[in-house]
């Protein structure tokens, strides 16, 4: 028997269970992953509070929870190329990452082998957005000279939108509230707060303008974007119910296929930093999806199950 989250009914944390299972194993083209952490993002409480996003993602009842891990390969299935047991890998299996075992397909599963001096922690906090920043980057073709203001910096997807447009040789604003001010300034990014007047305050900061604009929670970002004049092309989103017209809705499906091995090596190299704001051991997994629910984290939250390796 392992140790794994169990969802049977939509709702809140609350219906997140950690449950004896039945050991799962690896098949033919499958892998099995002893995890020994998982990353949270705001898409896994999503999944399992709504039921038409968890159809769209091939969801159904009863299901695991989380879609971000890291750990070590145990077991191998026939026919299996580029994966042995011993194996540190991290990557990405939607309603199966919060387990102390999980089965993943390379190829149709998000899966790489993590490299040296990156711990389990911080890989595990990889797939989702650093497939999404490297989308994000892509749409809105950051180059050396841009100015680009990026809406919810301070968050998972938005701290690693920053590091690579700044990479790309783009000054960057990142809004944020107050208690975002000192992260957003040591990865590169000049702050500034949301909300209303949002558009003057942009304008004070930089009155050469802004010439492209990455909204990472909903319209906010975007809308004042487009009062500052920058062309509805060149402005990104990924999770705006109504997005501008003519914004590029975006998202971790149109990444690069080299980005998250890419990505990942820039994080290894000391390039690029993915801040955690906590982690939580598997009994306080309800504790950690309230958190990541209520907003306002600064970089990522993991939920731990075993020893950290690196």
């Amino acid at each position: 028997m392992s140790r794994a989250v169990v969802v049977e009914q939509f709702g809140g944390p609350e219906v997140l269970e950690v449950r004896e299972v039945p050991e799962p194993h690896a098949g033919p083209g499958q892998v099995r992953v002893r995890v020994s952490a998982a990353g949270l993002n705001p898409m896994d409480w999503k999944l399992v509070s709504t039921p038409g996003i968890a159809a769209a993602f091939g969801l159904s009842l009863p299901t695991g929870f989380g879609g971000d891990l890291a750990g070590t390969v145990d077991e191998v299935g026939e026919g299996v190329a580029g994966f042995a047991v011993g194996d540190r890998v991290y990557g990405g299996a939607v309603g199966r990452a919060v387990a102390e075992l999980a089965v993943l397909t390379p190829g149709a599963d998000r899966l790489a082998r993590t490299p040296a001096g990156l711990d389990d922690v911080v890989a595990a906090a990889l797939a989702v957005a650093a497939t999404t920043a490297d989308a994000v980057i892509t749409a809105l073709d950051v180059h050396p000279g841009d100015t680009v203001l990026v809406g919810g910096a301070a968050g998972g997807v938005g701290v690693l939108v920053v590091q690579l447009a700044r990479l790309a040789g783009a000054r960057v604003l990142g809004t944020g509230g107050a208690g975002s001010t000192e992260l957003l300034r040591s990865l590169g990014a000049e702050p500034v707060a949301y909300g209303e007047g949002l558009a003057d305050r942009v304008r004070a900061l930089a009155p050469d303008g802004v010439t492209a604009a990455a909204d990472m929670v909903g319209d906010e970002t975007a809308r004042a974007a487009l009062a500052l004049g920058v062309p509805a092309g060149r402005i990104a989103t990924i999770a705006a119910a109504d997005p501008p017209a003519g914004a590029r809705a975006t998202g971790g499906r149109a990444a690069a296929p080299d980005a998250l091995e890419r990505i990942a090596g820039l994080v290894a190299a000391g390039r690029v930093t993915v801040p955690i704001e906590a982690t939580y051991p598997l009994e306080r997994v309800r504790e950690a999806v309230e958190r990541q629910r209520a907003g306002h984290v600064h970089g990522k939250l993991v939920v731990t199950l075993a020893e950290e390796r690196a």
